[in-house]
Order: structure tokens, then C-alpha cells, then sequence
């Protein structure tokens, strides 16, 4: 019986959909085929609820995986992984939006700075982001701002990504790059 290597990975994959979708799970097996990765977590648990998440999380991953918490600079994180390294997982874009955010930034900069480096990075990058343009307008100024932002942020970091996939109930849709259709025999 012989192995084959996996295919090799788009320089940025971007997986979006929505809460509880699988976004994560499914972002962690694109690198799992490929042996250990780098979890590259914006996550910061600022209440018990959400260092549950966490938990549960880093339960799942196992111990094959390294954690690097990034919750506010994801390329300065980044630069710290070798050139020609393993892979790198970053989970999520809007968590590090809404961190960016809360800290006062400025939201476009940081998103342009943020998108340069996950297209120069070396090492493939799969980055997992949450769809929230998908529900009602929030009906407050910081929810619809935060909305905008993840949606801005969402479509740049689609069109520097080789691949995008959008998960829904579990289920992957393959947005970029579009699937083509068969020739049809007149």
C-alpha cells in the first residue's frame, strides 16, 4: 500500500459562517491532515462563560497542537513562526475585530495590516471568521459598526484568500475558488 502526500495547502484559506456552525472544526482538520498545527487564538476570556469556550476548545485540538493567545496582534504572532513552518490556524477574525475594537483602535488600519500579513505569510494560514451580516441589523450604533467592520474585514481577507469556505449546519460550501461547470454537449 502506498501514501500519498496531501495536496498543498492554499497560501490563506478563509472559513466563515455562522455561531455553532464548524467553522472551527472544520478549519482544525485542514491542518490536522498535515500533523501538528499552530492554534493562533484571539480569544480572551473575560467571563466564565467564555473560558468555558476556551476549554472546550483547546479539549478538542488535544495535545498536538501548540496555542499562541494573539488577542490583539495576530501578525506580530505571526512573525514568530519559522519560515516554512507548520500551518497555522487563526481562530477568529471577529473575536480579534471585536478586541481591536474595545481597545480603541483604528479598525480599518489594523484590518489592512492584518490582511497583508496573513497574505505574506510563508506557512499556510487557515483563518476562521463569523458571518454576522447573515441576521437582523443590530439596533444599537456599536452593534451595527461592529457589524460593518466584520463585514469589511470579512471581504478583504475573501479576496486575499486562494480559498474560501463558507459553513453552514456543519456542511462546506466551496465559495473561491468557484467550482466549474461541465461543458454541456449541444
Amino acid at each position: 500500500m502506498t501514501t500519498t502526500d496531501p495536496p498543498p495547502m492554499p497560501s490563506l484559506t478563509l472559513v466563515l459562517g455562522g455561531m455553532r456552525s464548524g467553522k472551527s472544526m472544520y478549519a482544525e482538520s485542514l491542518i490536522e491532515t498535515r500533523g501538528p498545527g499552530l492554534y493562533l487564538a484571539t480569544a480572551d476570556a473575560g467571563d466564565a462563560e467564555m473560558a468555558e469556550r476556551i476549554r472546550r476548545h483547546r479539549a478538542r485540538r488535544g495535545s498536538a497542537w501548540s496555542t499562541v493567545e494573539a488577542p490583539l496582534d495576530i501578525v506580530g504572532a505571526l512573525g514568530e513562526v519559522p519560515r516554512g513552518g507548520r500551518p497555522v490556524l487563526v481562530d477568529c477574525l471577529t473575536l480579534w475585530l471585536s478586541n481591536v475594537m474595545e481597545a480603541g483602535r483604528d479598525v480599518d488600519a489594523e484590518s489592512r495590516v492584518l490582511i497583508e500579513g496573513l497574505r505574506a505569510h510563508p506557512a499556510p494560514v487557515v483563518a476562521v471568521s463569523n458571518e454576522v451580516g447573515l441576521g437582523i441589523v443590530p439596533d444599537n450604533a456599536l452593534g451595527r459598526a461592529f457589524a460593518d467592520a466584520a463585514g469589511r474585514l470579512n471581504q478583504s481577507a475573501a479576496q486575499a484568500a486562494e480559498r474560501v469556505v463558507f459553513m453552514a449546519a456543519g456542511l462546506a460550501v466551496v465559495l473561491k475558488p468557484p467550482l466549474e461547470a461541465p461543458e454541456v454537449a449541444a
